[in-house]
């Protein structure tokens, strides 16, 4: 299913592509920026549709970028796409401010329909056996997106608090940005104004301390 297609199927009129819409909508949210996507959900909540089209132009492409880094494939990423803005539109009530910003939402409710998406095309030989080790969700996808839910319930509120600050700043906020926010390592780069290397040390070491204290909090747990 084209983008173009799913665009239609959401009654979204087409007159500009995803990338002049990435490039219309810098990376780097400000707090108005924020303040204009809960807004958005807001409106969407009163079943405005042009707010729909906006979020849409938004992040339309960080969506179908997600599912395409899970899924690798084309027409499943399209198809998640517009379930996805369906669900927006449907569902725009259960949105939380107080909880996340609006991006943040986006970007768990895709890692999540993701995953859940390729365990299912993977247990019906979707994937063949050489694709497997590229294409299956690491521990960092599945737990790190699910962080407020899966890794607080293995470790507890104050445990979960206490196994973050074993990270340091810079790793704590590089898999916050890229598990929450959706953010690339470029991009996490020019945030942080760091080295793309430097951004990759962070991201690997800080999983590396994650999978580390989950597994000791298995063993202690047996």
């Amino acid at each position: 299913m084209s983008f173009s297609v799913t665009a239609r199927l959401l009654g979204i009129p087409v007159g500009k592509s995803t990338e002049e819409a990435s490039r219309a909508h810098p990376s780097e949210l400000t707090r108005l920026q924020q303040e204009q996507d809960e807004r958005l959900v807001s409106l969407i909540q009163g079943g405005d549709q042009d707010a729909l089209t906006q979020l849409f132009y938004r992040y339309s492409g960080l969506v179908r970028g997600l599912c395409l880094r899970i899924l690798r494939d084309e027409g499943e990423a399209e198809d998640l796409v517009q379930d996805l803005f369906l669900f927006i539109h449907r569902k725009a009530g259960v949105y939380d401010s107080a909880k996340s910003t609006a991006r943040s939402w986006i970007v768990q409710m895709t890692y999540r329909r993701a995953i859940s998406r390729w365990r299912y095309l993977n247990t019906r030989g979707h994937y063949r056996s050489e694709e497997m080790d590229c294409c299956a969700p690491k521990f960092a996808s599945a737990a790190i997106a699910q962080y407020d839910s899966s890794l607080e319930a293995l470790f507890g509120r104050e445990g979960l608090k206490k196994v973050m600050e074993e990270l340091t700043a810079d790793q704590r906020e590089t898999l916050r940005l890229h598990f929450y926010e959706g953010y690339t390592v470029a991009e996490i780069s020019e945030k942080l104004r760091q080295s793309s290397g430097n951004v990759r040390n962070h991201y690997y070491r800080g999983l590396e301390k994650l999978r580390k204290q989950v597994r000791e909090s298995k063993l202690q747990k047996r």
